[in-house]
């Protein structure tokens, strides 16, 4: 069964990187978002590897690994890779499916369109990314 476009923007509104971001903006993030199955196996993301996309886990779960060991398991409603869409910065973790997935993937080209196109999206964007690489304050 395939999502309503409510339950996209449900799940992309969770992400912080878009949590400035109003109804309207969060529809238009929402709308690049493509629902895909993937086999059990399949390596998502690789470490070291520069990152092309961000991924919404809608069923099944995902290993991940840095520098070989397992750090975490991920599973439905779990979100990895957004930094991607704004930054060329290599991927810091190893992405494997566990189970076979259906998952949301929206790929950076037409995220910055996006971003070009709408330079309020982009300045929230902005915002929320540099507060989440911005040291605590003390």
């Amino acid at each position: 069964m395939r999502l309503h476009k409510d339950a996209k923007v449900d799940l992309i509104s969770h992400v912080p990187l878009f949590a400035g971001c109003s109804k309207k903006e969060l529809r238009a993030i929402a709308s690049l978002a493509d629902e895909i199955d993937l086999p059990e196996g399949k390596v998502l993301i690789k470490e070291g590897e520069r990152g092309r996309e961000f991924f919404v886990l809608l069923d099944g779960r995902v290993d991940v690994r840095r520098k070989g060991s397992s750090i975490d398991t991920m599973q439905s409603g779990d979100f990895f890779g957004e930094v991607a869409l704004v930054s060329d910065a290599p991927r810091n973790a190893t992405i494997t499916a566990l189970t076979p997935l259906r998952v949301l993937v929206i790929i950076d080209r037409d995220f910055k369109r996006l971003l070009g196109d709408t330079p309020e999206i982009q300045r929230k964007v902005l915002i929320a990314l540099a507060d989440r690489l911005a040291p605590e304050a003390v």
